[in-house]
């Protein structure tokens, strides 16, 4: 089904054309509608926002005005500081380039009344120079449904738990769902035009080499849009595709990715590379633990406040309590580490100690397997088909060390992340003994929040080809792209604050461009 939101029927030409709509896309496609450039926004699926409006809504943008509001320590220097110690084999131009636009692009964009920006408390993932205790990371503020336009609002995903039960989302926008209503409003009050139930599937380029040609399928047959400015490419990554995640040797699987079903499967990526686009798909994906379905599918998980993760072999492999990105990265590093079991006690009523989005029912996953439940140590290895005796010696050696307060095999509780979801431990808050049965298994898998290999770009989000020079007319910005970030994860809203400055980045370079004569 298409929806057009701005207009009643698609042109066959804009200023800007704008490829997906999650929040980098919808933030190219604000400033490009604000600068007064018509702007179509071309989204596949029924509904915008992608797998940001899934997220929390965190944007790691340092050294803006909301962090100084907020009377944080924080900077442009020292957000330098921090990727410097965190990055491996960064772009450097790259990275000033997000360092420097991060502060200007929040500017620009809460000078909108429909834009406001707030402060949220969540710690950093590294221990290194210019972090910021209790994290710089800033998302919008929750606003009403109905202080926005219907139209578009009426388009915004629902949240995870909601859209894969197939109900609709709340009356109030927050997180995520926030970031995409606010600018998918700024998109539609300054002219600019978005389409659902559009699929691109292909790029053009003149005679001169510019690309200016967005190829779709609409409901009604194909498409061919011409683009005078410039094509802003943010439509996700191939998280989506089992066939390219091989290709591409990405750890995890499809099925366990938080990508909106049916969602970035990556064919924008082989259609810009089609065209001559350069791609690097070294840096992987944005990893976590994800909490094993009854469908098969898996849900991002965070915040562990007890238990433990143990390995087909019954053994602990590193420290539960790390940022998800870096236990993903430990899980993809070895075959009997997925699945894994999560291990707890009763001491929650038989809820997950930890947040799973969703979490699921309780007994649908004991019904299901997914989940199992037993009176001892010694059952509960005969359900999940692990070795009893080395399950009893590892719980055991963990109800050790959350006596003593020390993790001795891996540190868990001496890193502010691994305490910022903890609380009921003593003498370490992160460690609490499993030791009121009845005793739970959780199977996890790898899931991830998506891919970071894709297009080559430079540091004003031009698109490159393979020969290095930049393709005239083509940008791309968020998962579409080789990531900004190399192989880390720096903080909460990493992607987001990517996305969202590149995207910021190719629009000013297109708006400098002189318009094409069609």
């Amino acid at each position: 089904m298409t929806s057009i939101v701005g207009a009643e029927a698609l042109e066959q030409s804009y200023d800007v054309v704008v490829v997906g709509s999650g929040g980098g896309a919808l933030t190219g496609a604000a400033l490009a509608a604000a600068a007064g450039l018509s702007t179509v926004v071309l989204e596949r699926t029924d509904w915008i926002g992608g797998t940001s409006a899934y997220s929390g809504g965190a944007c790691w943008l340092p050294g803006t005005a909301v962090q100084q509001r907020a009377g944080l320590p924080d900077s442009t220097e020292g957000a330098r500081s921090y990727l410097a110690a965190v990055l491996e084999d960064p772009d450097p131009s790259k990275v000033e380039a997000m360092l420097t636009e991060a502060p200007r692009l929040v500017e620009r964009l809460e000078a909108d009344p429909l834009m406001e920006f707030e402060w949220i408390p969540f710690a950093e993932y590294y221990d290194a120079p210019g972090r910021v205790p209790m994290g710089r990371s800033i998302q919008p503020s929750a606003i009403r449904r109905d202080q926005l336009d219907a139209a578009v609002t009426a388009l915004v995903r629902p949240p995870v738990d909601k859209d894969r039960a197939g109900k609709p989302g709340r009356s109030t926008l927050s997180g995520g769902q926030a970031l995409i209503g606010r600018l998918a409003a700024m998109v539609a009050r300054d002219g600019g035009v978005i389409a659902t139930g559009v699929q691109v599937t292909g790029f053009g380029r003149d005679d001169d080499g510019r690309a200016d040609r967005v190829l779709a399928q609409g409901p009604d047959g194909p498409l061919e849009i011409t683009a005078r400015r410039g094509i802003l490419i943010a439509a996700g990554g191939f998280e989506g595709s089992p066939d390219r995640r091989a290709a591409h040797a990405t750890p995890g699987d499809a099925a366990w990715t938080m990508a909106p079903h049916g969602t970035n499967t990556g064919e924008v990526i082989d259609a810009a590379a089609a065209i001559g686009a350069a791609t690097d798909f070294s840096g992987e994906g944005w990893f976590c633990p994800g909490l094993a379905q009854p469908d098969g599918s898996g849900t991002f998980t965070l915040g562990f406040r007890s238990g433990l993760m143990v390995d087909s072999n019954a053994q602990r492999y590193g420290n539960e309590c790390l940022p998800y990105d870096r236990f993903g990265r430990l899980m993809a590093q070895a075959p009997e580490r997925i699945p894994s079991w999560y291990l707890f006690d009763d001491r929650e009523g038989g809820r997950l100690p930890a947040i799973a989005m969703p979490e699921g029912d309780p007994d649908e996953h004991l019904a299901a397997g997914t989940w199992v439940k037993a009176d001892t140590l010694e059952a509960l290895g005969a359900g999940t088909g692990l070795d009893a005796d080395a399950l009893r010696a590892t719980v055991e050696r963990f109800n050790g060390y959350a006596a003593t307060g020390v993790d001795e095999e891996f540190g868990r509780g001496q890193d502010e992340y691994d305490t910022f979801f903890a609380s009921a431990g003593s003498p370490n808050k992160a460690l609490v003994p499993l030791d009121q049965p009845p005793f739970y298994a959780a199977r996890f898998v790898l899931s991830d929040l998506g891919t970071k290999g894709g297009l080559v770009t430079d540091a004003t989000a031009r698109v490159l080809d393979v020969d290095g020079a930049p393709i005239p007319g083509l940008y791309a910005a968020s998962n579409s792209t080789a990531s900004v970030f190399g192989s880390a994860y720096p903080g909460p809203g990493a992607p987001l604050g990517a996305a969202m400055t590149f995207a910021s980045l190719a629009v000013q370079d297109l708006s400098r461009n002189q318009a094409q004569s069609i």
